[in-house]
């Protein structure tokens, strides 16, 4: 018991750790709330409640991410145009990920200003082509994950027929087994994550404004979870 709570105490004395227990609270919230408002005839005063709990903690990360540009540039100047030595459509992709990741943050600021009326403009494109963004940098990191799976097959396959010749090379069957779990989580989490990114688009865009609440908070709170695990497994899982 008291290590569960001093590794919770552990996340969240961390931004990000901190950040996936509010964007997890703020999915299931809207979940739970979705639920009991679709079950209610006449509306569920508590369903009402969780869902403008979970809009205030949504507001909450918006407000949080207007300092995230300077971490998003650090990290996209570090991986630069990737290792010599990756695969190029792996770097290629990355590279094209990144630069949406960053495009994605100011876009969102100027929506959050607009609404904020901190400046004189209409917020509903930035909040378009933020999300717009966002959808595009989920495709491009479910088609990495795609990537690296097909990649880390056939190394697998390559490491296979040298120990049936003779290598001293042994693949390790756990590490392997982590490795294709994480890419297969992050291609789940994505795409949870992208389907909401189509239902928040504008009405008429495949099934953009379609998604009851419930079915939004269910989609998060899949995405949530998986981005607390992997944090929790020492794997990667960044979600807006």
């Amino acid at each position: 018991m008291a290590s569960s709570v001093n590794g919770l105490v552990n996340i969240l004395e961390s931004y990000r750790g901190r950040d996936k227990v509010v964007r997890t609270l703020c999915y299931g919230s809207q979940l739970a709330g979705g639920v009991l408002c679709q079950k209610a005839s006449g509306g569920s005063e508590l369903g009402k409640s969780l869902l403008v709990f979970s809009a205030q903690l949504s507001q909450c990360r918006t407000v949080l991410r207007l300092f995230d540009d300077l971490s998003m540039y650090a990290y996209s100047r570090d991986y630069g145009l990737g290792a010599k030595d990756e695969d190029s459509a792996l770097r290629c992709m990355s590279v094209l990920n990144n630069l949406a990741d960053q495009l994605y943050y100011p876009c969102e600021h100027l929506a959050w200003a607009a609404d904020a009326k901190v400046i004189s403009t209409q917020s509903g494109k930035w909040w378009t082509l933020s999300t717009a963004l966002w959808g595009i940098s989920l495709l491009l990191g479910i088609m990495r994950s795609l990537r690296a799976i097909v990649l880390f097959k056939r190394k697998l396959k390559q490491r296979e027929r040298g120990r049936c010749v003779g290598s001293s090379e042994a693949p390790n069957g756990m590490e392997n087994w982590q490795q294709l779990c994480s890419e297969v989580f992050s291609i789940l989490s994505s795409m949870a994550d992208f389907a909401n990114a189509v239902n928040w688009m504008p009405p008429g865009f495949l099934w953009a404004g379609k998604f009851p609440d419930w079915l939004v908070g269910l989609l998060g709170t899949t995405s949530s979870l998986i981005g607390l695990y992997q944090m929790c497994a020492g794997g990667s899982g960044s979600s807006v």
